[in-house]
């Protein structure tokens, strides 16, 4: 089941049980989902692989706005955020715990040989790739560098 269909499910039920915020979230997934298709250079169909790229930026906006809001003391703004991501998060796969994380970040170090910091780009190529979806961008980097740092 494509992510639309799994979205206009839940709209369906959210509208029936009166949830705001499901609502106001799914809508916006909604939105993205359309702004995509109807983007210039559209090739037809929104791949699984576009879709996780969309629900990733759309939960980073909101942990980034979280975190301001948060920093700011405004409690009511960081609730409407941390509410959305709970809804978005649904969407996308598991995160990997930072062991497994570390776990397959040495694997790929092992694999492309590197040995130095100087190495970082390699295996950032890498391991962006195989850990789409799985891990968020700044943590793999934060554990690609202390791997490579000796940490």
């Amino acid at each position: 089941m494509s992510l639309e269909a799994k979205v206009m499910e839940q709209l369906k039920e959210a509208m029936k049980a009166k949830d705001e915020v499901a609502l106001r979230t799914l809508r916006a997934i909604k939105a993205a989902i359309l702004n995509e298709k109807t983007s210039e250079g559209f090739t037809g169909e929104v791949t699984e692989a576009v879709e996780l790229k969309m629900l990733q930026k759309m939960a980073k906006q909101r942990r980034d706005s979280l975190d301001i809001f948060v920093q700011q003391n405004r409690e009511d703004l960081a609730a409407k955020e941390r509410e959305e991501l709970i809804v978005i998060e649904k969407f996308l796969p598991a995160q990997m715990s930072i062991e497994e994380l570390r776990s397959n970040i040495q694997a790929i170090i092992a694999q492309v040989g590197a040995t130095s910091a100087a190495d970082m780009g390699k295996v950032m190529g890498v391991a962006s790739k195989q850990l789409a979806g799985k891990a968020e961008g700044k943590a793999i980097s934060e554990t690609v560098k202390a791997l490579l740092s000796g940490n």
